[in-house]
């Protein structure tokens, strides 16, 4: 992992490189913050750690030109001299920790790791919508805060897109809401112990349970450090599972109902939706015309929450006035035209780097769209390896597998 290291006292700023050498630490260290910003421009780091009073400059204000350039950058302040405001200043800016110096370097690693682990796997984001007006939402919402009070595996099933990833995260949130969550896919296996003994005490999703062999799943489930975390899975049909991998994970079932049977939800639903993909690209929300709310409720959507946000998005891409576009007709392909936020004023090239980033954000998004292929598949067409396409959606905050 990459960590950016800013502290201008020469010393100070040679020992933590030491301890963080030692360490799975990529680390590159500057005494000055604006050279500091220079380095964020150039390329992605998981972890800053910056020093409150700086040259030019201080802490809190690398911090808050950090987070706008990379904002799911992970943040440390330190400071022999915080001050309670400075403290929860920082905080709101999106600092993770504060360190008093001096401070021990086993306490600074124990940061550090912790972060690791949360940037590796972040907690859910407790905004996220979860819409449960339907009955049969509503009945498995219920469900969801009993299982909460357990420690029991969870398996969840039903047909494509119907949101067993956002359930599982809901349950995640109800059970421990600020513990590491980490959603992968079985085709690309499970994590290995060094991973799981990161994500002790938080929960570890595995998509497409189909897709892992069993002895797999039960050998991680049952290891030391699997012990340490909560399990779920998700599946189409629980009865084509393996015994040993039904056995093991389906103590607690749970069906995630279709769009067509919980019809309640799907105007506040698409609703939420535009509203997010808006604000994301940078615009205003339009107006949705009575027509099409009828038309929406009227749609069977048999790609279920996958199809309605592309859908949306279809629509959204093609609107160019206070009203949202017509949905595209049910197997329309692709089409539309990207839309992106205008960046933060700078140089050139550190506003065109910007202007990628967002770019690359919104193409995984699209590749995503309506899959039918395995990750490792769909990375293949993308040009990388699974793990590069599992960490690219990680720094975008995409989810791997939101089936």
């Amino acid at each position: 992992m990459r960590v950016l290291l800013v502290e201008d006292k020469d010393s100070f700023r040679r020992m933590l490189v030491q301890a963080l050498e030692a360490g799975p630490w990529e680390v590159t260290a500057v005494g000055d913050p604006r050279e500091a910003l220079g380095v964020l421009d150039a390329g992605p780091f998981d972890i800053l750690v910056t020093d409150l009073r700086l040259p030019s400059m201080s802490g809190l204000e690398l911090l808050k030109a950090a987070k706008r350039a990379q904002p799911n950058l992970r943040a440390v302040v330190m400071s022999a001299f915080g001050e309670p405001a400075d403290i929860v200043e920082a905080i709101r800016w999106g600092a993770d920790d504060f360190l008093p110096k001096p401070f021990d370097l086993d306490v600074f690693a124990a940061v550090l790791e912790r972060l690791r682990s949360l940037r590796m796997a972040p907690p859910p984001d407790p905004r996220e919508p979860w819409i449960v007006h339907s009955p049969a939402m509503a009945a498995l919402d219920q469900a969801l805060v009993k299982a909460a009070g357990t420690s029991l595996p969870v398996l969840f099933h039903g047909e494509p897109g119907t949101g067993k990833a956002r359930a599982a995260r809901r349950l995640h949130a109800l059970r421990h809401p600020q513990a590491p969550f980490l959603a992968c896919d079985g085709a690309l296996g499970v994590p290995g112990p060094a991973d799981l003994g990161l994500l002790r005490g938080g929960s570890v999703y595995v998509a497409g349970l189909d897709r892992l062999p069993a002895p797999a799943l039960v050998g991680a489930m049952e290891g030391m450090e699997g012990q340490g975390v909560h399990w779920m899975g998700g599946c189409a049909n629980p009865e084509a599972l393996p015994e040993a991998t039904r056995l093991r994970m389906g103590v607690l079932t749970f069906r995630l109902p279709p769009l067509r049977e919980r019809r309640e939800d799907i105007l506040p639903l698409f609703r939420t939706f535009l509203e997010l993909h808006a604000r994301r690209e940078g615009r205003s929300v339009p107006i949705v015309e009575r027509a099409m709310e009828k038309e929406l409720l009227h749609r069977d959507w048999p790609g279920n929450l996958r199809q309605l946000t592309w859908g949306l998005t279809q629509a959204l891409g093609g609107t160019a006035g206070s009203v949202l576009a017509p949905l595209p007709p049910d197997g329309a392909r692709r089409g539309g035209s990207m839309v992106l936020p205008f960046p933060e004023a700078g140089t050139l090239e550190a506003m065109l780097g910007a202007v990628s980033r967002a770019a690359e954000g919104v193409l995984l998004r699209r590749a995503l769209e309506g899959r039918t292929s395995e990750p490792a598949a769909l990375a293949l067409e993308l040009g990388l390896t699974p793990r590069a396409l599992a960490k690219a959606l990680r720094e975008h905050g995409i989810p791997l597998e939101d089936d």
